[in-house]
């Protein structure tokens, strides 16, 4: 395996995690009906996970950490 690698998960399954969330968060980076500052984590995230120089344990642990950050927001609106 390599260190680029998720453990347990080949590289194929690893992409097509990465390619969904990348889905999902586009989804939310485009609709306007959510907080700008949701948006904006949301767009940092996807820069996260399109860099080719990040492993994907790193870029999961850094998405997790920028959307954490905006979830805890205590201004954030409840929906």
């Amino acid at each position: 395996m390599s260190s680029r690698q998720t453990p347990g998960l080949s590289k194929d399954e690893t992409d097509e995690r990465i390619k969904q969330a990348l889905y999902y968060l586009t989804r939310v980076v485009q609709d306007m009906g959510i907080p700008r500052n949701i948006r904006r984590a949301a767009s940092e995230a996807v820069r996260v996970l399109m860099d080719p120089n990040m492993s994907p344990g790193l870029k999961a642990s850094t998405v997790i950490s920028i959307l954490d950050e905006a979830l805890a927001d205590p201004n954030m609106p409840l929906f």
